[in-house]
């Protein structure tokens, strides 16, 4: 037991032991750590301090060194700002000179114009009073004043120069007629063969629009098949030329360049082009133009009024929707030769079914003169023997153009009606409403002009005649108010061709306005 306890108590006290050692030994170790690493830290902070130390001299003198650049510049930029600014000084001063040597002259020179305009309006100042006094003198030697001597040099130079005007345009007037007289033969020989070709041209042919140039190739075929097929079923010359985008259709029977031009229209909207495609579109256009023939025809006869004629003639005035002449749709002329007729035969107790059916009538032969050889006169009267109409009737259709005697009233009456719907100026192309507003205004413009007494509109308006008032008017200044007239109608009157002015007083002045 003992034993145990002196092991126990050795184990005990070496372990006291152990950890006393071990104390002093780690406290002894942590000391001289402790200080090592103080030791460090001084010399660390020492070094940082030299180093920053070296930094700031060295910055310091880098700063230094660049406030010194910068000051030099500084200074050098002062210097030469300092020399520009002397320099534009002295430009300043120099010009401040020069200024001073011109306002110096300028006030010499207005010195001397004002010497000079002082004389001059002292010599002015005796002008007048010279005049004056040469004024006062003659005024006391012709016993006119100033203003009356002047508007009576005025008035005799006035009636001078009007006379001698009038001289002159006499003069000259007389040497543009006898000039004229030959230039006009030639002027209407040239433009009757040019008006003849173009008219000749432009009631035969019809033009027909391409889609394209292409399609002239499809129409003329292989080897020329298909143009010559189109030529051989309608009879209508095709004239394929450099012209862009259209094909001309020329011949002398309208309906048949119309069929023509149908068949055409419907092949190149199709697009199908060949002989037998040909064929089938000239058959339907044909049964098309039949229909349109027809029922024009009966729209016609319906709008005059006028029954009972033949199917034949029917269709046959149809066919002068197609024709024209100077222009003018044969077919629309037919139709108000008959109303013009039918109107005034109404007005003198005549036969108004009678004039009508005769008006409506008396051009048919004109749907059948490029068939048949003969006047349009000749085929109308065998036209209408053969369909059993009336010799009235045919009196009044073969009267109107003189050929033959007229019989009866109303035959009277459709050469009238006929004159009337195809001579008379603005038929073809005004209305009778605004035909009438033109005779109006013409006579208007005459009659406000100074000097005009009356004023009429003749020649269904290619001439005003005039009557000047003797006593505002002389003789000598009658072709002033021809030329005066003319001159208003040429600004505010739009008109075809040209009005004849003729003024009259003891002595005529006429005046074309062109």
């Amino acid at each position: 037991m003992d034993f145990r306890i002196i092991i126990v108590g050795v184990i005990i006290l070496t372990l006291v032991l152990g950890l006393f050692i071990g104390y002093i030994i780690r406290k002894t170790v942590a000391e001289k750590t402790i200080g090592s690493a103080e030791q460090s830290a001084k010399n660390i902070i020492l070094d940082a301090e030299n180093r920053s130390e070296a930094m700031k001299k060295e910055l310091i003198n880098e700063a230094r060194d660049e406030a010194h650049r910068i000051k030099t510049d500084v200074d050098r930029e002062i210097r030469e700002r300092r020399t520009e600014i002397q320099r534009s000084e002295k430009r300043v001063i120099q010009k401040e000179e020069s200024i001073d040597k011109k306002t110096e002259n300028l006030e010499r020179k207005e010195e001397n114009f004002q010497k000079r305009e002082q004389n001059l309006v002292n010599k002015e100042n005796e002008l007048d009073a010279q005049l004056a006094k040469q004024i006062a003198e003659l005024e006391r030697i012709s016993g006119y004043t100033a203003e009356q001597a002047k508007q009576l040099l005025l008035a005799s130079l006035e009636k001078e120069i009007r006379v001698e005007a009038s001289i002159m345009i006499k003069d000259i007037e007389a040497k543009a007629k006898e000039e004229g007289d030959k230039k006009a033969r030639e002027v209407i020989a040239g433009a009757i063969q040019r008006c003849a070709a173009d008219h000749v041209a432009e009631s035969t042919v019809s033009v027909v629009p391409l889609p394209n140039d292409e399609m002239k190739g499809r129409i003329i075929g292989r080897e020329g098949r298909n143009i010559r097929a189109i030529e051989t079923l309608t009879g209508v010359d095709l004239i394929i030329d450099d012209t862009p985008e259209a094909v001309i259709l020329s011949g002398f029977d309208p309906v048949k360049r119309e069929i023509a031009k149908l068949s055409l229209e419907k092949l190149i909207v199709d697009g199908r082009i060949h002989p037998a495609r040909i064929e089938e579109m000239v058959e339907k256009a044909e049964k098309e133009v039949a229909a349109i023939i027809k029922e024009e025809g009966e729209q016609a006869t319906f709008e005059v009024g006028v029954h009972n004629l033949h199917p034949e003639l029917v269709r046959l005035l149809g066919r002068l929707k197609y024709r024209t002449s100077y222009g003018q749709n044969v077919l629309k002329h037919s139709v108000e030769v008959a109303h013009l007729a039918g109107l005034m035969a109404g007005e003198l107790g005549l036969d108004t079914k009678i004039a009508k059916r005769a008006g409506l009538l008396h051009d048919i032969g004109k749907s059948m003169d490029h068939e048949v050889e003969g006047t349009h006169v000749d085929i109308g009267i065998d036209l209408l023997r053969k369909y059993k109409e009336t010799e009235t009737i045919i009196n009044g259709m073969a009267a109107h153009h003189g050929d033959y005697e007229a019989k009866s009233l109303e035959a009277v009456l459709i050469t009238a009606a006929d004159a009337l719907s195809a001579a008379r100026p603005g038929a073809r192309r005004e209305t009778l409403e605004t035909y009438i507003k033109r005779l109006q205004k013409l006579e208007e413009i005459a009659n406000t002009t100074k000097g005009v007494e009356h004023s009429y509109a003749i020649q269904a308006g290619r001439e005003i005649r005039i009557i000047a008032r003797p006593d505002e008017v002389s003789d000598d200044e009658i072709a002033f108010l021809a030329r005066e007239i003319s001159k208003k109608i040429e600004s505010e009157l739009e008109y075809p061709g040209q009005i004849k002015v003729n003024v009259i007083r003891e002595t005529r002045a006429i005046d074309y306005a062109k």
